[in-house]
């Protein structure tokens, strides 16, 4: 994903100006190191389940203040420092943004991905 290209198409929509204080992204890559056994990571395989984000997107898409949602969730094999998961929450105030990436964020990892280390 281009961020800035995606950030600047989200400012093209009709009402961005209106509805869009905030726009928040994680961009989580490939670590190095296992996160249980600090173990060295060769590389890391990754197995969205993507109807499951979509119905996550949407869900959070519903939650008061937010504009848009833009997802993407990368699968196969990739190596540390690769990038694997961006998430971008674009809404009105600080205190909806800032919840719904934490929240949205923490049930992408656990409910919709599944990931294999091979360690070193």
């Amino acid at each position: 994903m281009d961020i800035s290209q995606t950030i600047a198409d989200l400012k093209r929509r009709p009402g961005f100006t209106d509805h869009v204080g905030m726009i928040l992204i994680h961009n989580g890559v490939v670590r190095n190191w296992s996160r249980h056994s600090r173990e060295s990571v060769a590389a890391l395989e990754v197995r969205p389940d993507q109807q499951k984000v979509e119905a996550l997107r949407q869900e959070y898409l519903a939650k008061p203040g937010i504009f848009a949602i833009v997802i993407e969730a990368k699968e196969g094999r990739f190596q540390p420092g690769d990038d694997l998961l961006f998430i971008i929450v674009a809404g009105d105030i600080r205190e909806n943004v800032k919840a719904v990436l934490a929240e949205l964020l923490d049930r992408v990892k656990a409910e919709a991905i599944g990931k294999k280390e091979l360690i070193a």
